[in-house]
C-alpha cells in the first residue's frame, strides 16, 4: 500500500498537542480590529482547539500527525 500524503494546507494551519488534540489559530484577527475591544483582541491572540465534530476530518488531512 502506498504512503498517504499529508495535505500541506492543513499542515500549515493545524498543530497536534501531546494529547492528540488539534490546535488552531483564532479567527477574526486579520483586519477590522478597530471595532473590536482590547479584551476581545487579547483573547483572539492565542491558539484554540478544534471542536470534536471537526477532529476526524482534520485527521484525514494529516494522517501522520496523530500520535
Amino acid at each position: 500500500m502506498p504512503k498517504l500524503k499529508t495535505n500541506r494546507a492543513a499542515a500549515k494551519r493545524f498543530k497536534f498537542s501531546k494529547n492528540n488534540k488539534i490546535k488552531r489559530k483564532s479567527m477574526n484577527t486579520r483586519h477590522i480590529l478597530t471595532k473590536k475591544g482590547p479584551k476581545r483582541r487579547r483573547r483572539l491572540r492565542g491558539m484554540t482547539l478544534v471542536v470534536d465534530a471537526d477532529w476526524k476530518s482534520v485527521v484525514r488531512l494529516m494522517p501522520y500527525g496523530v500520535r
